[in-house]
This record gives structure tokens, C-alpha cells and sequence, in this order.
């Protein structure tokens, strides 16, 4: 059991327009967002993307290929993969919360504090430096990702495949990073 006291702060996102109200939606509106007569705690940011529908559905089934697969890179590390990519876009919100999940699958609360109190330069344990370095090279300029580091992650045990994971889960995160900069802006979360 971890002694460390360091937390990641959760945080809420307010949207720069106005959300998709639950209440007068369209059908093809509450369907994208699956939302059912008594479920109508739907977060702002999945009633603003609830404007385009079709779009929405379209990300969301993209967006659970790629961080919830069954198979290939484990979960903690597609996390650790959208945390490297948000850190490096400056998306708090995206951060944080990929911090805690993380956390949560990991109990690595080590590099989580590393990451916020250090940034991305380490040191971390080698297989998770191959994975930032790697990440971080992909979120700043893609061409800047190098066979050296590809072969690292090689080193420490991860298949193609699981290469292919990571990359994707750094890459949906660049685009999701910027779609909620464009959208909103992230909050602090208010004492109850």
C-alpha cells in the first residue's frame, strides 16, 4: 500500500456554448448520448458534443476502441499514454483526469506526482520512461517520434501491437486535448 499523500484534483469543464438540454433533446440526440428517462446526469461536455449526433457517436465509438479494448496494451498504460499527450497540450482537465484513472489502475502514484511536480523529464523506472519519452516526442511533433524510441518500448517487453495502442492512445488525445480547448475550458470543482 502506497504512503504517498499526493492528489490529482479532480476537475469539472464548462462549455464556452450553450449544452444540448436533456429535457429537449432530439431522439437522435438522447440516442447518441444514450440517455434514458432517468438518467439524466449527462456531463456538459457530452451534451455540448451532442449538438452533431452523428459526429459524437462516431468519437465515442473511437474513443472506446481505443482506451477500453479487451487485449493488447493494459489499460494503465493507454492512461499513462493519454496523460503524457495531455501534459504535453496543457489540457488540465484531460490530465487530471487521466492522472486519477491511472492511479486507480496502477497504484503508481509515483510517476502521477513525478509528472506534476517535475514534468515529463522523469526519472521514472526505464518501461515508463520509454512510454513518456516516446508519448511526449508524438504529442509535440509526430515526425519527431524515433525508431530509438519505438525500439525502447521494444525493449521493455511491449509487442507491435502494443505499440500500435499507445499510439493511438496519445494520438486521440491530441485531437480530444484540442476539442475541449476549442469547447470549453476546464473549472475547479467546489467544496461541498
Amino acid at each position: 500500500m502506497s504512503t504517498s499523500r499526493f492528489k490529482v484534483k479532480a476537475l469539472s469543464w464548462s462549455p464556452y456554448i450553450e449544452p444540448v438540454e436533456v429535457a429537449t433533446a432530439t431522439e437522435e440526440q438522447l440516442a447518441a448520448m444514450q440517455v434514458t428517462p432517468s438518467n439524466t446526469k449527462v456531463s456538459s461536455y457530452v451534451r455540448t458534443l451532442a449538438h452533431d449526433p452523428e459526429s459524437y457517436v462516431a468519437r465515442t465509438k473511437l474513443f472506446n476502441a481505443i482506451m477500453y479494448a479487451k487485449g493488447g496494451l493494459d489499460r494503465a498504460e493507454r492512461e499513462l499514454g493519454a496523460l503524457v499527450a495531455s501534459a504535453v497540450n496543457r489540457c488540465v482537465y484531460c490530465a487530471s483526469v487521466h492522472a486519477r484513472r491511472y492511479v486507480e489502475l496502477s497504484a503508481r502514484e509515483d510517476v502521477v506526482e513525478e509528472i506534476y511536480v517535475r514534468g515529463l523529464e522523469g526519472p521514472f523506472d526505464a518501461r515508463t520512461q520509454a512510454i513518456v519519452d516516446f508519448c511526449k516526442a508524438l504529442s509535440e511533433t509526430p515526425s519527431h517520434a524515433t525508431r530509438e524510441q519505438v525500439q525502447a518500448l521494444r525493449d521493455h517487453g511491449m509487442s507491435k501491437a502494443e505499440i500500435v495502442d499507445l499510439i493511438h492512445s496519445a494520438a486521440i488525445f491530441g485531437w480530444a486535448n484540442r476539442l475541449m480547448h476549442t469547447l470549453g475550458h476546464s473549472v475547479p470543482v467546489e467544496a461541498k
